[in-house]
């Protein structure tokens, strides 16, 4: 028999995962409750502490559903997404930094061809977005599938709105011949994270704003190289400096530039103000164990 306490549990719990078959999960297993174990020493955390962040996480999964991801906008603004992101996606300089994916991707997005209205009735100012794949030498990278998603000018993204039946702000396209793109959407805004559940709560506890700055999300996947996760953030945006989830790179910072009435890039007649944006993306070559996994 055993004696547990403060100073044998520790060891006690590490030594249950003895006969674990799995190495990878033993080893996060043991970290997970070597740290645990030394947070609850470190800050001597009380018994009505404990209960109330279990409760805290039982209202993060009782919010969670098919349209909204708690846990994800949990460790977003814990700022665990972006340590994950930057540790699993070391590049060489000179190729398009990564981000956070978010909680509002969605699969099996409508497919548009270059020159369409990926907007698709999302509110806004119209905006028209041209940009190039190229690998890390310069080569053009054609056929890459490029899936963008945004939220519209109120600030939410189409799964966030009641009984929403129809992709907005959101799709799938291909890069021409020459690695090149082109596409009409709606200006970025910037905008709040969910904040009316416990993720909420806890930000306005800590003294924190939700917000996000303005920004388009791209994910790209070409044969030979790595997939590309990541954000284009509108320049001059109040939120750059205190992204609420952490993603802002300085070299993923970009212009919308607006323009008055008159021709748009299209060659149409436009009667209202609308922004452009040019971005080009770098991708880095995959290695041979990830081609591989990708095959």
């Amino acid at each position: 028999m055993q004696n547990v306490d403060e100073d044998t549990i520790t060891q006690i719990v590490l030594a249950r995962h003895a006969e674990a078959t799995d190495p990878r999960l033993k080893q996060i297993m043991t970290s997970v409750v070597q740290h645990l174990h030394a947070f609850a020493r470190d800050v001597q955390l009380t018994e009505e502490e404990w209960f109330k962040g279990i409760q805290f996480l039982t209202d993060v999964g009782h919010i969670t559903d098919d349209k909204r991801q708690e846990f994800i906008l949990l460790s977003d603004t814990l700022g665990l997404s972006m340590l994950v992101t930057a540790l699993n996606n070391r590049k060489p300089m000179g190729c398009t930094e990564s981000t956070v994916f978010g909680p509002f991707f969605v699969e099996n997005a409508p497919q548009y061809q270059n020159g369409d209205d990926v907007a698709n009735g999302a509110k806004g100012e119209p905006c028209f977005v041209t940009g190039r794949i190229t690998g890390l030498g310069g080569e053009p990278v054609p056929n890459a599938r490029i899936e963008v998603w945004q939220a519209d000018s109120d600030g939410f993204y189409d799964v966030q709105y009641e009984g929403a039946t129809h992709n907005h702000g959101r799709g799938m396209l291909r890069s021409l011949a020459d690695g090149s793109f082109h596409f009409k959407s709606v200006t970025a805004e910037s905008y709040p994270i969910p904040h009316d559940g416990p993720v909420g709560r806890m930000l306005n506890a800590l003294g924190r704003h939700p917000w996000r700055p303005a920004h388009l999300h791209f994910m790209i996947d070409a044969p030979g190289y790595e997939r590309l996760i990541t954000h284009v953030f509108r320049s001059g945006d109040q939120y750059l400096d205190s992204d609420a989830v952490f993603g802002v790179r300085s070299s993923l910072v970009a212009d919308w530039r607006r323009h008055e009435t008159g021709r748009a890039p299209d060659g149409t007649q436009i009667d209202t103000p609308y922004s452009t944006l040019d971005f080009t993306f770098v991708l880095n070559r995959a290695s041979a164990t990830v081609e591989s996994r990708a095959a």
